[in-house]
């Protein structure tokens, strides 16, 4: 097939797979239950580590994929949403899935999406992706699947594999139009990827912790709990950071470039869903271990995209992530002044975001992405003025504009972060690249 028909293919495919976003988020595991047993279930066909919770999850997904290519496995990943590209959400050995598999996997999918939109069995964009993703990890013939929960967990299109490890990352509000307003009503949504006789790690804490320990009893899963007496943090800088890990099965001195403090807890999430397969016999060398988190890198969370200012990315898009975030500024980073650059979907607590990272903010640039779920720039700014009626902010339209304009008004001692949304994230990401390359 030559170049301009593959990039047309290609083009068709993806257009036709963001078509579904019309029907947005329909939970429920009936349609994705019927796409893959018209596939063959090709979910069973290598083991599963999924993974849950409300932040962390992509780290924790990278850091798991990362240890076991090291240990010599054919390793998938799969996680949403992406930054830049659609490709990154199916990754194999590292690699993302090319536009031809894209298209092939469409092809294969399409007939039956066809037959289930004429029996008005709509699927959702989120959905027909996981098929794919699916079968595409069957077509390569993995060894381990590395699976991150979509939206909450019990009804998730994710939640029809038959994990060998399930983790729930930790607990905080989030989608509580859809998942409940309640901590507990939302811990009790991500567990419900807690199979029968599963074995379970969460770093979970207080009522969540407590609603994922009886839904473990209930299921006869065996539950493991990361707390802060698994880690510590040994060493930092702007560059890499180092930790002690105290396992089940032996202590780990690990070095990494993913930066903040929080990222202990998510090595020690990884370092025991490894351990977990370990006791089940599957061979993981400790220097493995240490290796694998040494290479593992997660684009757009908490990410030096450049410097001179320094311009940091962080996909903080709820309160315990912007939380995290304020907590990694003023822990571990040094500047003279910090300009916000924030866009934020209108379907998150944007006035809480706001309250928490706005004080520590010197100019605010009030931007949006491109996306209908995204706030108006001038909508975060009346926010901002009713938070604090003195800070500096200003509206963009456009990614592209907010980040010329924070740059252009930042000295080489200043930071410019970020924040609010991956989507945001995403396309500034794909600016500063483009502006570097240039």
């Amino acid at each position: 097939m030559d170049t301009k028909t593959m990039i047309f293919n290609y083009r068709w495919a993806v257009e036709w797979l963001y078509s579904f976003r019309r029907y947005g988020s329909k939970l429920g595991l009936e349609r994705i239950s019927y796409l893959a047993e018209k596939l063959g279930n090709p979910q069973k066909d290598y083991k599963v580590i999924h993974v849950g919770g409300t932040n962390g999850k992509g780290s924790v997904c990278n850091l798991i994929g990362s240890i076991l290519q090291k240990a010599g496995y054919n390793v998938g990943i799969y996680t949403s949403p992406h930054l830049q590209r659609f490709s990154e959400r199916i990754v194999v050995n590292n690699k993302e899935i090319s536009e031809e598999d894209v298209v092939s996997l469409v092809k294969r999918v399409k007939p039956i999406v066809d037959e289930m939109r004429q029996q008005k069995n709509n699927p959702t964009f989120f959905e027909v992706v996981t098929a794919m993703a699916f079968q595409f990890f069957s077509d390569q013939e993995v060894d381990f699947a590395v699976i991150e929960v979509g939206l909450g967990g019990r009804h998730d299109a994710t939640n029809i594999v038959e994990p060998i490890v399930s983790i729930i990352t930790n607990v905080s509000l989030e989608h509580t139009d859809i998942l409940g307003e309640k901590l507990e009503e939302i811990a009790s949504e991500k567990a419900g990827i807690i199979k029968e006789n599963g074995q379970v790690i969460t770093a979970a804490e207080y009522k969540a912790c407590r609603v994922i320990q009886r839904v473990s009893k209930e299921q006869n899963a065996s539950l493991t709990i990361i707390s802060r007496e698994n880690w510590r943090r040994k060493a930092h800088n702007m560059r890499y950071q180092k930790f002690f890990i105290k396992g089940a099965l032996a202590d780990y001195n690990v070095k990494t470039p993913l930066l903040g403090e929080h990222q202990g807890e998510n090595i020690a999430l990884a370092i025991a869903a490894i351990e977990k397969l370990q006791m089940q016999g599957i061979y993981v060398p400790n220097s493995s271990i240490t290796t694998g988190i040494s290479t593992t890198h997660n684009p757009g969370r908490m990410e030096i995209i450049s410097r001179n200012p320094v311009v940091l990315l962080d996909g903080a898009h709820n309160s315990a992530g912007i939380s995290m975030l304020k907590k990694t500024l003023q822990d571990d980073f040094r500047y003279n002044k910090m300009i916000l650059v924030i866009g934020i979907m209108k379907d998150k607590d944007v006035r809480r975001m706001l309250s928490i990272v706005i004080p520590i903010s010197d100019y605010v640039v009030a931007t949006q992405p491109n996306m209908i779920r995204a706030s108006h720039p001038r909508v975060i700014e009346e926010i901002i003025k009713r938070i604090d009626r003195n800070k500096k902010v200003v509206s963009k339209e456009t990614i592209s504009d907010a980040m010329e304009h924070a740059i252009s008004n930042a000295d080489k001692d200043d930071l410019v972060c970020v924040t609010g949304s991956l989507f945001t994230v995403g396309e500034a990401r794909d600016h500063i690249l483009n502006r570097t390359n240039q």
